[in-house]
C-alpha cells in the first residue's frame, strides 16, 4: 500500500492533471483536497482532450472512486455542468465513483459578485483572481459563516443559514462595492435543485478514504494550483486562497499525516505563470513567445495567456522543502526541443548578495536577477520516445541536471500531452 500526494512545484499549470490521470490507473481512489473551479486540469487520452475543474482527474478511469474533499470549495452549478459534460462524452458518473464531502463549503452567488467587485475597485493593483468566488468563500469558512454541503441537503438549515448571512453580504455589495445585490428567493430557486441533484454523492469522505486505506488500497491525493500560489508560502498577495502544499492533503481530505507515504512534485521543464505577480525568469523575447506557442500556454480555466520563462530551480528547491518531496515528475520536456541553448536558473543575484533560497519579501524578490547555467539543447523530436535511454544525450543531461540541482529523484518524464507520451522511470507506488 502507498498513499501518494501530487502537487505543483511552480505557479500551477505544471501538468498535474496528466500525471494524476496516469497514476490513477494504479490507484484505488483519487482525492482532490483543496481549491475550487479556479483550477483546470487537462488530460489527453487517445487524442481527445478533457479538462476537469472540480472533479478529480482520475474520473476517466472506469469505476475509479473520485473524491471531492472538505478542503475544496464547490460551485454546485459548475460541478453539475461538469458532470453533465463528462456524461455527454461517455464518462459514467454516479455515487459509486464520485463522492463529495459533507463538510465541503459552497460558493454562493454573492461570493462571485464580491470577487469581481473587489478586483474592479483595485484597478491596476488587482490581484488577477479568476472571479470564481473562491477567496470570498474561504473567507466565510474561516469566519464561521460558510454554508456546507450538509447544510445544502437540509433545506431548512440551508434557508436559515442563507438568511443569516445574505443581509450583510448585500449591504457590503451595495454600499461598499457599488455592485448589484442578490435576492434570497432567487438563490433558493437555483440552489435547492442542486441539493437534490448532488445529494446521492454527499457523504463523510474521511470515513470512506480511511476505510480504503485500511483495506490496503493505494490512494492518490490531487492538489490544485502550485506551491508558490500557497496562501502562506507563495508570493503573497499574488496567491490563491488555500494551502496548496502537500501538508494540506491531510486537512483537506480527513486523514492523518502518518497515512502519507510519498509526495510527487510536478515540474514543468520551463516556468509559467498566469496573472500578476513576480516571475524572476520570465522571458520577454522571441524564445518566450516560442515556448508559449509550442506549449499552448493558455489557462485551462480562464483562457489567459501564460507568461513563460526558463526553469527556475530556486523555485523548485523551495517546493522540495515545503512539500517534503520524495520525487519529481518533469512535464513538457518536448516543448524545449529545437532550442539551441537552454538556461536553468540556479540562484538569484540581489544587489551584492547571492541568494540560493526563495525570498518571501516581494521587494527583495523584485530586485533579484536570475543567475543562469547554460546547457546545450537537442534538435530531435522526442514525442514518441518511450525509454529514457532513447532520449537525446542533451535531453537526458537536462533531466539529470534538474535532479542534481534539486537533490530529488525524477520518477516520471512527460514528452507530450497524451497519456501514453510518458516515460516512467520508477513506479511511485513502489510496485
Amino acid at each position: 500500500m502507498s498513499n501518494i500526494v501530487v502537487v505543483g512545484t511552480q505557479w500551477g499549470d505544471e501538468g498535474k492533471g496528466k500525471v494524476v490521470d496516469l497514476l490513477a490507473e494504479k490507484a484505488h481512489m483519487v482525492i482532490r483536497f483543496q481549491g475550487g473551479n479556479n483550477a483546470g486540469h487537462t488530460m489527453v487520452v487517445d487524442g481527445e482532450q478533457f479538462i476537469s475543474h472540480l472533479i478529480p482527474s482520475g474520473i476517466l478511469h472506469k469505476d475509479k472512486p473520485c473524491v471531492i474533499g472538505n478542503g475544496v470549495v464547490v460551485d454546485p452549478g459548475v460541478l453539475i455542468q461538469e458532470i453533465e459534460d463528462l456524461r455527454d462524452r461517455g464518462i459514467a458518473i454516479g455515487p459509486y465513483n464520485l463522492l463529495i464531502s459533507e463538510n465541503a463549503h459552497l460558493i454562493m452567488p454573492y461570493h462571485k459578485l464580491i470577487d469581481h467587485g473587489r478586483e474592479r475597485l483595485k484597478g491596476d493593483k488587482k490581484i488577477g483572481t479568476t472571479g470564481r468566488g473562491i477567496g470570498p468563500c474561504y473567507e466565510d469558512r474561516v469566519t464561521r459563516r460558510g454554508i456546507r454541503f450538509c447544510d445544502l441537503i437540509d433545506p431548512e438549515t440551508f434557508k436559515e443559514k442563507l438568511s443569516s448571512i445574505l443581509g450583510e453580504r448585500n449591504f457590503y455589495l451595495k454600499e461598499f462595492l457599488k455592485s448589484e445585490t442578490v435576492a434570497e428567493a432567487e438563490i433558493l430557486e437555483e440552489y435547492l435543485p442542486y441539493a437534490e441533484a448532488l445529494r446521492p454523492h454527499v457523504t463523510n469522505v474521511s470515513v470512506a478514504i480511511n476505510q480504503a486505506i485500511k483495506a490496503g488500497h493505494d490512494i492518490l491525493f490531487e492538489g490544485a494550483q502550485g506551491t508558490h500560489l500557497d496562501i502562506d508560502h507563495g508570493t503573497y498577495p499574488y496567491v490563491t486562497s488555500s494551502n496548496t502544499v502537500a501538508g494540506n492533503a491531510c486537512c483537506g481530505a480527513g486523514v492523518g499525516p502518518t497515512q502519507i507515504n510519498g509526495v510527487i512534485g510536478i515540474v514543468k521543464a520551463y516556468t509559467t505563470r498566469v496573472g500578476r505577480g513576480p516571475f524572476p525568469t520570465e522571458l520577454h523575447d522571441a524564445t518566450g513567445d516560442l515556448i508559449q506557442e509550442r506549449g499552448v500556454e493558455f489557462g485551462a480555466t480562464t483562457g489567459r495567456r501564460r507568461r513563460c520563462g526558463w526553469l527556475d530551480t530556486v523555485v523548485v528547491r523551495n517546493a522540495v522543502r515545503l512539500n517534503g518531496l520524495t520525487a519529481l515528475a518533469i512535464t513538457k520536456l518536448d516543448v524545449l526541443s529545437n532550442i539551441e541553448t537552454l538556461k536553468i536558473c540556479t540562484a538569484y543575484q540581489c544587489k551584492r548578495d547571492k541568494l540560493t533560497e526563495f525570498p518571501s519579501d516581494l521587494k527583495v524578490l523584485g530586485a533579484c536577477e536570475p543567475i543562469y547555467e547554460e546547457l546545450p539543447g537537442w534538435p530531435d523530436d522526442i514525442t514518441a520516445i518511450q525509454d529514457i535511454n532513447d532520449l537525446p544525450e542533451n535531453a537526458r543531461a537536462y533531466v539529470k541536471r534538474i535532479e542534481e540541482l534539486t537533490e530529488t529523484t525524477v520518477q516520471i518524464v512527460s514528452v507530450g500531452a497524451g497519456r501514453k507520451q510518458t516515460i516512467v522511470l520508477q513506479d511511485p507506488f513502489g510496485r
